[in-house]
């Protein structure tokens, strides 16, 4: 089972890199091969909403971790078996065969030392402590030994190979057994990104979340912060079925979008049963995760900002009136049309939000007004994030306080850069 997300969070949260900018991905990037590569992307696209299939990948990955395992295969031997094996698929497609004979015994070697470097790892290796991978462990030996493939183990690694020898073990390896070997790089591939994610969460001093069952209603991050800053200041949120909704404020660079994309990626990739940039997370696992941060107009269909932002919450509003337990994230609700719409608009859909007890919403609003009506809820709790006076001079905690800020210092900006004296003296040499 898989966690329901879309598009726009997969956005919001920058998970992949956009022109110069790198993603969430890159930093958990650390595999040796190209297959490697390839499944984590998949795995970012696709996180879990599955409490058994969760507990087992972060146990194999914190395995590896706690092992500081490394990759056991050559990252070249790797690349000349894909080279192999792609020929086939080159020649399926009614393209010629660039296949030379020195490549093909490359490739062919390459399989040879990769089936018993496979089969050392399976029955030697730091494998054999991880209790996850037991099962698939068990069932890539007995494929390792069924009597197919059993000519590449009669063959010594790096022993030279004659013409016929060659020749039979193309037609072993790409046509035969082809499934069979295909099934172990695939296995390698998975090897592959459990033990580079261990090696990030070393590194960089990443925690394993701890996940409970669906509707238990706990999402408890602590000392959470984003992966991509230099010197994070962390945060801790705890919400749960009497602070069900997050009502957050604060001025203009107190550190609002910053906070909302950190709390919400850490819960995004707990799902994924990695380690998260964060001191403890211990959350409920989730039908679905759908933020909105930077929502673009829909140009396509004549849409305005603020009408996007209505189909928006129509498409969570649908989503939970499916009864699905989801954490939804508003940066800034309703910023697209003017005050008092988006104040009533506010007010009215985090009441309604306030309802949904089995769901996580985080809704962040300059309109730090409409909190006095949002107090009715007994689930809505308030947070903000100050900004300090030092003279003339803003200052930022970035640190997460209980309660509403009524924090406005966007003039004093403007007049600091001196935008109004500009605007009436001309610009001074």
């Amino acid at each position: 089972m898989f966690l329901q997300t879309d598009d726009q969070t997969i956005e919001d949260l920058r998970l992949f890199a956009k022109k110069e900018q790198k993603g969430i991905y890159d930093i958990y990037n650390n595999a040796a091969t190209r297959g490697g590569e390839l499944l984590l992307e998949k795995m970012f696209r696709n996180p879990l909403s599955d409490l058994e299939a969760i507990t087992e990948r972060s146990g194999i990955i914190g395995s590896f971790a706690k092992m500081r395992t490394i990759f056991p295969f050559q990252p070249a031997i790797l690349d000349s078996v894909e080279k192999y094996l792609s020929q086939d698929q080159e020649q399926r497609d009614g393209q010629k065969s660039t296949l030379g004979e020195r490549e093909m015994a490359n490739g062919i070697a390459a399989i040879i030392e990769l089936l018993h470097a496979l089969h050392s790892f399976l029955e030697k290796g730091d494998i054999t402590k991880v209790s996850g991978l037991k099962r698939e462990s068990i069932a890539m030996i007995n494929l390792l030994n069924d009597p197919g493939l059993e000519p590449a183990f009669k063959e010594k690694p790096g022993s030279k190979l004659s013409y016929a020898a060659i020749t039979a073990f193309d037609i072993l390896f790409r046509v035969k057994e082809r499934t069979r070997i295909t099934t172990a790089l695939n296995f390698i591939y998975q090897l592959d990104v459990y033990i580079a994610v261990g090696a990030v969460a070393n590194k960089r001093d990443f925690t394993f979340p701890l996940a409970r069952p669906k509707g238990s209603n706990l999402l408890k991050i602590e000392g959470v912060y984003h992966p991509e800053l230099n010197s994070p200041v962390p945060n801790s949120l705890h919400m749960h079925a009497g602070k069900s909704v997050v009502f957050l404020t604060g001025a203009n660079m107190a550190g609002k979008s910053t906070f909302l994309r950190s709390y919400s990626t850490a819960v995004y990739i707990a799902h994924m049963g990695f380690p998260v940039a964060a001191a403890s997370v211990e959350f409920s696992v989730m039908d679905g995760i759908y933020t909105t941060i930077n929502l673009p107009d829909n140009l396509g269909i004549g849409a305005s900002h603020f009408y996007a932002e209505v189909l928006r919450v129509k498409k969570v509003a649908t989503e939970l009136g499916a009864g699905k337990s989801l954490f939804i994230l508003f940066d800034e609700l309703f910023r697209g049309t003017n005050v008092k719409d988006a104040h009533e608009g506010t007010v009215a859909i985090t009441h309604a939000f306030a309802g949904k007890g089995t769901s996580m919403f985080i809704i962040s609003s300059h309109i730090v007004e409409a909190g006095d009506e949002l107090k009715q809820k007994r689930n809505i709790a308030f947070h903000y994030l100050p900004t300090r006076m030092k003279g003339t001079v803003p200052e930022y905690t970035y640190t997460l306080e209980e309660g509403i800020t009524d924090d406005r210092h966007g003039m004093i900006i403007i007049r600091n850069e001196g935008i109004l004296e500009t605007l009436k003296n001309g610009k001074k040499n």
